[in-house]
């Protein structure tokens, strides 16, 4: 598999950086963990970090053959109409990257639709929709491939084209079954602790998708990470997937999302273990399998605000506080020079 090598990350300027901040104006420790956010975005960029004000959501988009089986509460079709909504600057998401002003990008993956060109629209599309994987592998090994190597080169480009931080986000009904069935055999969990009630699932609803995804379980035993992500897709997530490797590659840090970003993520760490140290997770979802995947790879994200949209939402309202913590580094004066008047 052909994927941009990654460095890890040297930990041994770790002890500087903490010596710089707690030499600031400020009490020891006072700023909690964001003092460990700092650290860590100096070690990323193996110095002072940068401002990260030029910031791009990317949107991954894909269909499920999955949905077919009832996995969701709303049809496919639906994907389709939320790509022309954030194409409109009308989504959740566009409204929340004006608000921290970032840039947004939809990246078509694998939607079941041919779409029209758009200034922000990233034509990627791998295949329109992932099979059915209650009954057969989401994706061929060389398409889940396609995907990985596709997001590395969209995360890539980003970067040449100047972008300090990359957050990503997603769109596309029932990827919380492909998501439950990625955390469950990756984590790995007990595949009931990681479905959900997704966008809106009632008791029946929920009960329904459990079964559904059982069988898709049954399906296959794979447990080797492709073979794992070609089984169960779907496309926007390989994407994502593919598109943190390539950001770490170029060791620039990645804002994760919810469950489904952090499935993506979850992909990208167990084929290549050192893009851990260069994603920055944001929020914890409501979604329950979320929290089985971040106890699996011993993660505490930024925030809890009880969010399950997606979109990306809560990566962008994370990234506030990354400049800040960015900013604690270069910006706030030593308490040696307060005390000597040198400001």
């Amino acid at each position: 598999m052909n994927l941009p090598a990654v460095s890890p990350i040297d930990h041994a300027g770790a002890e500087a950086l903490r010596a710089k901040l707690d030499a600031k104006a400020k009490p020891l420790g006072a700023l909690g963990r964001v003092e460990e956010l700092a650290t860590r975005l100096g070690l990323i960029a193996g110095g002072p970090p940068p401002s990260f004000d030029r910031a791009l959501l990317l949107v991954f988009a894909g269909d499920h053959g999955m949905n077919a089986e009832g996995v969701s509460a709303y049809p496919s079709a639906v994907t389709q109409a939320m790509v022309a909504t954030f194409l409109a600057g009308k989504a959740s998401a566009n409204a929340f990257a004006r608000a921290v002003g970032a840039e947004l990008r939809v990246v078509d993956a694998g939607v079941d639709a041919e779409l029209a060109p758009h200034a922000v629209l990233i034509d990627a599309k791998v295949r329109r929709g992932s099979r059915n994987a209650a009954v057969e592998p989401a994706l061929t090994l060389a398409e889940a491939e396609q995907a990985l190597a596709r997001g590395a080169a969209i995360a890539r480009q980003a970067i040449e084209e100047g972008f300090e931080i990359l957050a990503l986000g997603e769109m596309g009904i029932g990827n919380t079954a492909s998501a439950a069935l990625l955390t469950h055999r990756l984590a790995p969990a007990p595949l009931a602790d990681c479905v959900g009630r997704g966008a809106g699932h009632d008791d029946a609803g929920l009960a329904r998708k459990t079964a559904i995804l059982e069988r898709a379980a049954a399906r296959s035993g794979a447990t080797e990470p492709l073979e794992v992500l070609a089984e169960f897709g779907g496309l926007e997530i390989a994407m994502m997937a593919g598109a943190m490797i390539g950001a770490a590659s170029a060791k620039v840090p990645v804002l994760v999302d919810g469950f489904i970003v952090s499935a993506a993520a979850l992909v990208a760490i167990r084929l290549v273990p050192e893009v851990k140290d260069y994603c920055v997770f944001c929020h914890r979802s409501v979604e329950q399998g979320h929290s089985r995947l971040l106890a699996a790879l011993e993660l505490d994200p930024l925030l809890a605000l009880d969010l399950r949209l997606g979109e990306g939402t809560g990566a962008l309202l994370a990234l506030p506080l990354v400049r800040a913590a960015s900013r604690l580094l270069s910006d706030v004066a030593s308490l040696d020079d307060v005390l000597n008047g040198r400001l």
